[in-house]
């Protein structure tokens, strides 16, 4: 089904908002998804809200089952570098999944020097910081640049309405978050994975320029990859053969992912504080767009939208 401008504005009446699902189990509400939680097992319901500068800012059509599907395409893909929490899908936008316990950290591996928050590594390097999250970088580097090495630069994993923090494995093992040998784990995991999506990415015409990995324990102690992987929302993604030409030109490579609405924002003078300007509904359908556009470059599937009622659907497929 093609992804006119009709059905993109028709579908913005019905986006997956919230969910209050009796019966799946206790229920955990994160900026994006919406968890119920019974035993062993948790059910996550990935809606359409969209977050910025850790804001939930409205919704997006499609959004959430492109996430959700996108997610469990990676979680395949890469079952052989690591363990990961998914049992079954069995709705576009629900994903059932083993319990697992959380790491307070948020593993950000980073593969070039950009960004456009407060916190992001350009802005730090550009106000003349050569230190981010316990890494010296050399000098004479520009915006966008590939570092010399990915790096990972974790951040405090905060609750919902604050802002994530900037930290590092030395401050991390020093105030007992994590112990060295398992930050150490998670480390090499995570590269792992960054390693193995780039090159997957690469092989798309794609560049994977940044993104953010949760990890958790399962019942033995071991490192699960739980939430999402490699998704528009937890990634960067800019196309591969537009970026030489872009940095030759001292402009910003042209980019696949949510940082379309960060800008966006930027444009009306938003960056995290105070209220968010009010996404119009050609900002989401252009953002429904990129996020389709993504999930099937990086796939090579056809992405199938399912319009139907989401509640009600999701109600039937989960036997409520």
């Amino acid at each position: 089904m093609p992804l006119d401008d009709q059905l993109l504005l028709d579908l913005c009446q019905k986006t997956l908002d919230r969910t209050d699902f009796a019966g799946l189990g206790e229920k955990h509400t994160g900026k994006v998804r919406d968890s119920y939680v019974q035993n062993d097992q948790r059910t996550i319901v990935v809606s359409d809200r969209v977050s910025a500068f850790d804001v939930v800012l409205g919704t997006i059509p499609l959004k959430g089952q492109v996430l959700n599907q996108m997610a469990a395409y990676w979680f395949d893909q890469l079952s052989d570098l690591a363990p990961n929490h998914l049992i079954s899908v069995p709705d576009p936008n629900v994903s059932v999944v083993k319990e697992c316990g959380l790491l307070p950290v948020e593993f950000v591996f980073r593969g070039y020097l950009t960004g456009s928050t407060n916190t992001s590594i350009w802005t730090a390097y550009n106000s003349g910081r050569r230190e981010y999250c316990g890494h010296q970088l050399p000098d004479g580097l520009r915006r966008h640049e590939r570092l010399p090495e990915p790096l990972l630069t974790p951040t405090t994993k905060a609750e919902m309405g604050a802002h994530d923090e900037l930290t590092s494995r030395e401050a991390i093992i020093a105030d007992g978050t994590m112990s060295e040998e398992l930050y150490d784990e998670a480390e090499r995991l995570t590269r792992a994975l960054f390693e193995a999506g780039s090159h997957l990415a690469k092989e798309r015409g794609l560049i994977l320029v940044d993104t953010k990995y949760e990890l958790g324990l399962d019942e033995n102690g071991g490192l699960v990859v739980i939430d999402e992987i490699h998704t528009p929302d937890s990634s960067r993604y800019w196309h591969l053969d537009g970026y030489d030409d872009a940095m030759s030109k001292g402009e910003d490579p042209p980019s696949i992912d949510k940082e379309y609405v960060r800008l966006w924002l930027g444009e009306q003078g938003y960056r995290g504080d105070g209220t968010p300007p009010q996404l119009t509904d050609a900002v989401r359908c252009e953002a429904a767009r990129r996020y389709v556009a993504v999930y099937e470059q990086l796939t090579g599937r056809r992405f199938e939208p399912n319009t139907e009622e989401p509640i009600a659907r999701i109600q039937t497929n989960l036997g409520l």
